[in-house]
């Protein structure tokens, strides 16, 4: 059965009172959209993602994961899932599961779930858990009337269908105002099947939400930690850059690429930190297209794969080791463009020097290098 996730990022997020939609707001490092695609691609039984929303913020939130680009959504909910669904009636898949960008932490278990029931047959499905607070009907800021919470559910997503059906009920039910896709398939008369849905799959609606996601985030994290050494010959005739910082120098580090020699270090700590090898598993001295390259390209490659895994960078500390240039005038610059380059708060780079006493290779200045170390945090 060939499923494909289709998430609906069209949604103003007005309630969160925030400066742009909440879909798009950050969110332990990457914005909330993202974390909601991820779950997906990570999946096993998804096939593939689309997303329906607007362009531009779409394709930044989902930069380097390979999501084609975004549909554009409707007015409405009901509108951006019926426009989302007939962008892939042109190669249908067997079932969809129609999600809300809103809900970044969905677990696989949810999408376990849900599949399953799609596959022992359900034309619909929905994750849902029980309503355990008392419910009060509310008028003018005083209670009017208990709810019977019995029978009572609170529904999540994804929601699965069978693609055909659900295709036709979204076109029959256009131009009305449903507020979830389940209602579209009650409408034309499929039944609905209820699986078990997850406390952690919260919808980020109001600001405590976010704060509440992000603390969820925090608890799931396994702090991770690698380190490089790398090292370089100094010449004359070349540019020394170190840390991304071009120093003057008669003499410079050589190298396939710029050699820089402190961001080399810092990549291969964030590699290892990955076990994704090292800076030449990725970006190979053999292949002429990196010769005098600029290793900011690596370290943002780098910094890419964290965030690929759904993890962020806590720390990274870089130390080089050579007798000159002096590095304290260029460590603060140092640290500003590395924290650019990371897509992280300066106080969470630290840049520092030492020598060795004027002995061996870096004492007789005929070369720097350079020891790293890169604190991430990823999914368990």
């Amino acid at each position: 059965m060939r499923t494909v996730a289709l998430i609906l990022a069209s949604g103003r997020g007005e309630r969160l009172g925030a400066p742009m939609p909440k879909q798009f707001l950050e969110l332990a490092g990457a914005p909330v959209l993202r974390h909601a695609a991820l779950a997906f691609l990570r999946h096993p039984g998804v096939a593939s993602v689309r997303v329906v929303g607007p362009a531009e913020p779409c394709a930044a939130a989902l930069a380097g994961l390979g999501v084609p680009p975004a549909i554009p959504g409707g007015a409405s909910r009901q509108e951006s899932a019926r426009a989302g669904l007939e962008a892939l009636a042109s190669d249908p898949p067997d079932a969809v599961l129609i999600h809300d960008a809103a809900r970044p932490l969905v677990p696989a278990s949810v999408i376990d779930a849900v599949l399953a029931a799609l596959a022992e047959g359900a034309e619909a499905v929905i994750p849902a858990l029980p309503v355990t607070d008392t419910l009060k009907r509310e008028r003018s800021g005083l209670v009017a009337g208990t709810v019977p919470r019995e029978g009572l559910v609170r529904v999540q997503t994804p929601q699965g269908f069978r693609f055909p059906a659900i295709l036709a009920a979204h076109r029959a039910a256009a131009g009305g105002s449903l507020t979830d896709d389940a209602a579209v398939a009650e409408a034309s008369g499929i039944p609905v099947r209820l699986v078990p849905g997850a406390e952690e799959n919260l919808k980020v609606t109001f600001p405590g939400d976010l704060a509440r996601a992000a603390a969820l985030i925090g608890a799931a994290l396994v702090p991770r930690t690698g380190t490089g050494f790398d090292v370089h010959r100094l010449v004359p005739g070349r540019p020394l850059v170190l840390c991304g910082v071009a120093i003057p120098s008669p003499v410079g580090l050589a190298g396939h690429s710029d050699a820089d020699v402190g961001i080399h270090a810092l990549c291969d700590a964030l590699y290892g930190a990955l076990a994704e090898g090292d800076i030449g598993t990725h970006f190979p001295p053999s292949e002429a297209r990196w010769k005098d390259a600029d290793s900011a390209v690596f370290l943002r490659h780098a910094a890419g794969r964290v965030a690929a895994r759904g993890g962020r960078i806590a720390h990274v500390d870089v130390t080089l080791i050579c007798e000159r240039p002096r590095i304290g005038p260029y460590a603060a610059a140092m640290r500003e463009r590395l924290a650019v380059l990371l897509d992280v708060s300066v106080s969470a780079v630290s840049v520092k020097a030492t020598t060795t006493e004027r002995l061996g290779f870096t004492g007789r200045g005929e070369g720097i290098a350079a020891q790293a170390a890169a604190t991430v945090l990823l999914p368990a």
